[in-house]
């Protein structure tokens, strides 16, 4: 069997948990399986790197940031391969050079295209456990990218998918997935199995287990997946396609305090301008989510938004340099918001559910 295991940065933050790790991983080596290893940066290392960059330019270059960032990846690696090597197995680390992971050129963002496997199976025939870094890839003209927040979960599924893995195992700092964040909401139940579907919803709402566009591929490659902890043994979550119960009324809640929203007031109220005002967001590689949009009067609208608390300046930024052709009247934006989803497939064939929702919250 081929196992590809995704550890995240609390998994590795120090000695102690990266000697842990080792010792999981080489359970499954001794068992006969090859073994990919997909590692995320220590601990916080990447929040020290955007502080260090910071203090030398508030606005640093985003192909500049992707190569500061890897040195994050690249330190764990090597470090997990120095540590099967002082436990006597056989490893190898490599980065997304070596492996070659192309992606798009969307520094800060980037999607994988394709991922040479050559070298990882080259490796896995010579009996070694295979460390990989997460969150990075090459793009056309060989510069460093990242793949964005949660870049890791997507190499490892990315991986597993082309390395056609018969299984691929994401380790966090919690055993699994819950109705509702645990550090915040004790009385959270965990899930024994999730549908892609549901899972995708609450990754992409806001949940921090997942990644989404880890689940999104995941789905699409129909790569199985396992959330569980690096710290116990308990058996995680299964993420698949169809559960064997019935489905729940809701399967989760996701809390994403990360949102912040935009309002563009006083647009013309004719048709076209919100394609408009999206599309000039789009060619920048900004998110928008949340969109409301009020009715017409006088002959004009306001449409509000949310999109990523990282994306806000260059946002506001690119709107206010395209007001004239947008047409607005005044641009407004707000910090102090948070956004809170409900998922679950049985909300659709059972009415009352928002109902009960908002009565919980007068």
């Amino acid at each position: 069997m081929l196992i590809v295991k995704k550890f995240g940065g609390t998994s590795v933050a120090n000695k102690e948990r990266i000697f842990n790790v080792a010792g999981r991983c080489i359970e499954e080596y001794k068992k006969g399986n090859d073994v990919v290893v997909v590692l995320s940066a220590m601990g916080k290392y990447t929040d020290e790197l955007i502080t260090m960059a910071k203090d030398i330019n508030e606005k640093p270059p985003k192909r500049e940031m992707d190569m500061l960032f890897t040195i994050g990846e690249q330190m764990s690696v090597a470090l997990m391969a120095m540590a099967f090597d002082k436990l006597g197995i056989p490893s190898v680390s490599l980065n997304a050079f070596q492996v070659a992971m192309h992606t798009t050129s969307v520094h800060g963002n980037a999607r994988l295209k394709r991922i040479d496997t050559e070298r990882i199976k080259r490796e896995l025939e010579n009996h070694k456990i295979v460390v990989v870094t997460g969150f990075q890839g090459i793009n056309k003209y060989d510069d460093y990218t990242t793949l964005g927040r949660g870049g890791s979960d997507t190499t490892a599924v990315a991986l597993a998918a082309a390395l056609h893995a018969d299984a691929c195992e994401i380790y966090t700092d919690v055993d699994g997935v819950y109705t509702a964040d645990p550090r915040k909401v004790p009385t959270a139940r965990k899930l024994k199995e999730i549908t892609y579907d549901e899972m995708l919803d609450l990754a992409t709402l806001g949940a921090g287990v997942l990644h989404n566009r880890s689940v999104e591929m995941a789905k699409k490659y129909g790569v199985p997946l396992v959330v569980r902890s690096s710290l116990n043994n308990s058996e995680g979550t299964v993420v698949k396609e169809e559960v064997t119960v019935e489905r729940m009324l809701i399967s989760g809640v996701a809390l994403d305090t990360d949102a912040v929203r935009i309002a563009v007031i006083g647009l013309k109220d004719i048709p076209g301008v919100a394609f408009k005002l999206f599309d000039v967001l789009a060619k920048k590689n900004i998110n928008v989510d949340v969109i409301l949009q009020s009715i017409g009067r006088a002959g004009t609208k306001d449409i509000s938004f949310t999109v990523d608390d990282k994306d806000l300046e260059e946002a506001m930024a690119v709107l206010d340099e395209n007001k004239a052709r947008l047409g607005y009247q005044e641009l407004h934006s707000e910090r102090n918001i948070a956004k809170l989803s409900i998922v679950g497939a049985g909300m659709m064939s059972n009415p009352g559910v928002a109902a009960k929702i908002g009565r919980a919250h007068v």
